[in-house]
């Protein structure tokens, strides 16, 4: 739900600003498959069976440190890319805190409460470390309504990160066509 709700805000401010949609063609990236791989990865330890074999969370907080390198390999390309690292950098944090980890407030937390672990996530406890930067923020609780999921204020910060990157990346090519130095195509 927020990374759709990060789509959304990015497009809406890219609008705000008088960007066009069209320029986001020009967003490229460097090795954009390492990021579907660390999606797939993601959902492998969340959604299949895989999620009870004990060290699959490793293998999750190997791919989200991949994904931290990668934001980091993109800001000098990408514009507001650096919130996604930084995002990702606290969420990486939290889980290596944690054993491969991250934890879940338990009033968030569903099944995940009976089980004490799934995948590369375990019930937020006194004995867990860095709960303040875990997964206790619920978007029903700040704004009413939604799904009750579970997020980290790194989420957050991607979300932003998205949002941003998706807004200045519109904005970025507006315009540019006037503001480029032109090149003389005969000579005088």
């Amino acid at each position: 739900m927020v990374w759709i709700a990060a789509i959304g805000i990015g497009l809406f401010a890219g609008f705000a600003v008088r960007g066009r949609i069209e320029n986001l063609a020009h967003l490229h990236f460097r090795w954009p498959w390492l990021v579907v791989a660390v999606v797939v990865i993601r959902a492998a330890a969340v959604l299949t069976p895989l999620r009870s074999v004990d060290g699959v969370q490793y293998v999750y907080a190997a791919g989200l440190a991949a994904l931290v390198a990668w934001t980091l390999w993109q800001v000098n390309r990408v514009a507001g890319i650096w919130l996604v690292a930084v995002g990702s950098a606290l969420n990486m944090v939290v889980i290596a805190a944690n054993g491969g980890r991250m934890p879940v407030a338990s009033a968030l937390a569903g099944s995940l409460v009976q089980r004490g672990h799934i995948g590369q996530y375990v019930v937020m406890t006194s004995g867990t470390h860095l709960n303040w930067i875990a997964d206790w923020i619920s978007l029903r609780g700040l704004i009413g309504w939604g799904p009750l999921e579970a997020y980290s204020p790194g989420d957050l910060i991607v979300a932003l990160g998205i949002a941003a990157v998706i807004a200045l990346a519109m904005r970025a090519g507006a315009g540019a066509a006037e503001t480029r130095p032109g090149i003389v195509g005969d000579p005088p």
